[in-house]
């Protein structure tokens, strides 16, 4: 299981970074708002590359947005590979790709925490890695679904809701 979340989780990640990507540029022509380069501020800061202040990093903002929108894309694959789909399971996804940004953004220091930004720029920023995490849902949970239901779906199929006396699904070799 963990070859194929791999595989469909870089391919569903990179399918939602490129969806979010063209949310972004379509809401940017709407607002006027500039483009952000955190992302490759974040990768030089992360690799110990040279900064340059007052040139934007293009080629590194590029690899970082798309990159880490890909690899985070696995572990929401894995979601679905285990039965954690639909509009549920990506709104907790939605909620670990805030969380990762803001983990390496601050560690960095190229980043503040979210509760001290504008408020039109957190709404814009909130709207942007939910687009992702639905699109990067959306793809995961159809991949997936091509090799059935999860251990979650069948364990959940026994009875539906959680129930205390349903006991776990039955060991499979594996």
């Amino acid at each position: 299981m963990l070859t194929r979340a791999l595989w469909q989780g870089l391919l569903s990640g990179a399918a939602g970074g490129v969806v979010m990507t063209l949310g972004e540029k379509a809401e940017q022509r709407l607002t006027g708002r500039p483009d952000s380069y955190v992302p490759g501020r974040v990768l030089e800061r992360l690799t110990g590359a040279a900064e340059h202040p007052g040139r934007q990093p293009r080629p590194v903002n590029w690899a970082m947005h798309l990159g880490q929108a890909a690899l985070l894309g696995v572990l929401r694959s894995v979601m679905a590979n285990v039965g954690l789909r639909g509009p549920w399971a990506s709104a907790m996804f939605a909620v670990v790709r805030l969380t990762n940004d803001q983990i390496l953004e601050n560690a960095t220091g190229v980043g503040a925490p979210p509760q001290t930004w504008p408020r039109p720029e957190l709404a814009v920023d909130l709207l942007h890695k939910t687009v992702y995490a639905l699109a990067t849902g959306a793809v995961a949970d159809r991949l997936a679904a091509r090799s059935g239901p999860g251990p979650g779906q069948r364990h959940a199929a026994l009875r539906p809701g959680r129930q205390s006396d349903v006991g776990p699904l039955p060991r499979t070799a594996g």
